[in-house]
């Protein structure tokens, strides 16, 4: 009687050993991180593009003016070229 005791004591203890694990649900896999996006480039000497920009637009302005204003209007015409070339360099010497 001791015996089969033991014996059916060990069987329901394996059958609830291995039927438990079965029976829970494992858990969830964790969740893959993000990865960060990379960093958008900053623009290079952005000040400096908006400056050639800014003297481009002036120049079309100057150059569509209805008055010469005593020669002076050439002179600044040839001022803001001059100011775009070497921007333009400079923008040109950094890379």
């Amino acid at each position: 009687m001791k015996h089969t005791i033991c014996t059916t004591l060990a069987v329901a203890t394996l059958f609830v050993g291995l039927a438990v694990p079965a029976a829970v649900p494992a858990a969830p896999a964790p969740k893959p991180k993000p990865v960060p996006a990379a960093a958008p480039v900053p623009e290079p000497h952005p000040e400096i593009r908006e400056a050639v920009a800014s003297l481009r637009r002036a120049r079309m302005h100057m150059n569509e003016a209805a008055h010469d204003f005593g020669g002076h209007r050439v002179e600044a015409l040839r001022a803001t070229d001059e100011a775009i070339r070497q921007l333009e360099l400079c923008l040109k010497f950094d890379r």
